[in-house]
């Protein structure tokens, strides 16, 4: 399972510039948890090879909101964030020093008893040791000083953190072929009793395989011949009393789950509709690419009017997850799972579909024949081929001119022309736009960006007299 890093600090010591500066590094997964003002970003970042979750959190203390109530929540969140995390990088102002409320958040921060480092930001141009001196008497080890505006000391510093965060092992499969689904959902929706009714229908094998210290799992099974691994986390099994609905949700655990699987089942209470905390977890499987079912659950309690405002809701809230399969569920009496496991079936095939760099240049000439792409400033954008970029999921990349102009429409539009020539179930197809690069483009251009001029032809005659 991947580690939890948490940013904390005071505000505008520059947490958020170091979770851009970390991120930027690779193709990141961010995503914001709503629900407050404040809120808490997530995101999949990778240094020196290895991957980690990394949450960027409100600012603590002082001048955190200006009102009472709401700096309170900020800090609920940020802690939560503290928590879950299996590094905490405290993220202080090398220029301002210490204040009080950096004496206030040492004595809270240690009692968490999380891996704690002291970050010294804004160092640039400082000397280290007079800019570093002060900060021991925080007590929590060894400041490290970086400026991540300018990236000076953020890699070295991260690969530090991730030597004292000990490898965990991979989730095993039972079998290469056994897929693997991450069930997630906001609490009380019905995961722990779909995993069970999942489990207890027709089960073969089943045992808990320890994970992490995190206590993650993995369940492998069998179910008519075939293999499946469910990850669940202790989030999901374990139900505590929390007060604040919105510290109900761990997204860190949900990032976890997700990036482990393969499949991801969203448990949505049909019930009480399709709330913020639902898109929001949803968001999170469509950004990672992974296969995608969403189960209404509780839909044999629901009336003929409830189940149409539902539906009518699915449809008008998630166009961005048009490629899950929608399967209407009760984990409780065991309603529609038989079909959900027809459903895995079908993921489990598209999974392993191929495709031709030839065949995806006609399915593109085909979509753009039917259906061409927009003007643009009165030009009108060109997609010329495309190949294979990848498999699992599919990632389709198109080279043309103009592609960054490409609205977001178009693109779903080519993502279902491949996934129906290709018969994909709840399997997303990514498409990547390249812009065809002119060769000539910077021809007879000098040194920065001026034009040259031509050059006049001489004539050896004589020169005619102006009349």
């Amino acid at each position: 399972m991947l580690p939890i890093i948490a940013i904390v600090g005071r505000p505008n010591v520059g947490k958020s510039t170091l979770f851009n500066r970390i991120l930027r590094r690779r193709d990141a997964v961010v995503a914001d948890q709503p629900g407050v003002t404040r809120d808490r970003r997530y995101g999949i970042a990778a240094t020196g090879g290895r991957r980690f979750i990394l949450v960027d959190t409100g600012g603590l203390g002082e001048g955190a909101a200006d009102d009472p109530a709401l700096a309170r929540l900020v800090t609920e969140q940020s802690m939560r964030a503290v928590t879950e995390a299996d590094a905490v990088l405290w993220l202080v102002d090398g220029r301002a020093g210490i204040t009080g409320t950096d004496l206030d958040l040492a004595q809270s921060l240690r009692r968490s008893g999380r891996t704690l480092y002291l970050v010294v930001n804004k160092t640039e141009g400082l000397d280290p040791d007079a800019a570093l001196v002060d900060f021991h008497r925080l007590g929590v080890g060894a400041p490290i000083p970086i400026a991540a505006a300018h990236g000076i000391g953020v890699s070295t510093m991260i690969e530090h953190v991730l030597e004292g965060i000990p490898v965990a092992a991979d989730l095993p499969a039972p079998d290469p072929d056994g897929l693997t689904i991450g069930i997630i959902g906001r609490p009380n929706v019905g995961k722990s009793t779909l995993l069970n009714r999942m489990l207890g229908e027709d089960r073969m094998l089943t045992f808990d395989q320890p994970g992490t210290t995190r206590d993650s799992i993995a369940v492998p099974f069998a179910r008519r011949g075939k293999d499946y691994v469910l990850i669940d986390t202790a989030g999901v099994r374990r139900r505590a009393r929390i007060d604040n609905p919105l510290e109900k949700i761990s997204a860190g655990k949900s990032l976890q789950t997700i990036d482990s699987a393969r499949t991801i089942i969203a448990v949505i209470d049909a019930s009480e509709g399709v709330t913020d905390q639902d898109l929001a977890l949803l968001g999170l499987a469509v950004q990672t690419g992974k296969s995608l079912i969403i189960a209404l659950n509780k839909w044999d309690g629901l009336d003929a009017e409830q189940k149409k405002h539902v539906e009518s809701q699915v449809e008008r809230k998630l166009g961005f997850a048009d490629y899950a399969a929608v399967q209407h569920i009760s984990a409780l009496h065991g309603t529609g799972v038989g079909e959900l496991f027809d459903t895995l079936e079908q993921i489990r095939t598209s999974l392993v579909a191929r495709l031709k760099s030839s065949d995806a240049t006609r399915l593109l000439e085909q979509a753009v024949t039917q259906h061409s792409p927009p003007l643009v400033r009165g030009r009108r954008i060109k997609l010329r081929y495309a190949h294979v970029g990848g498999h699992d999921p599919l990632r389709i990349i198109v080279h043309g001119n103009q592609t960054e102009s490409v609205p977001d429409a178009y693109r779903r539009y080519l993502e279902g022309v491949y996934r129906h020539a290709l018969r994909l179930v709840g399997t997303p197809v990514m498409i990547e736009f390249k812009r065809n690069e002119n060769p000539y483009r910077d021809k007879g251009k000098m040194p920065g960006g001026r034009k040259k001029q031509p050059e006049r032809k001489r004539s050896h005659g004589p020169r005619k007299k102006r009349r």
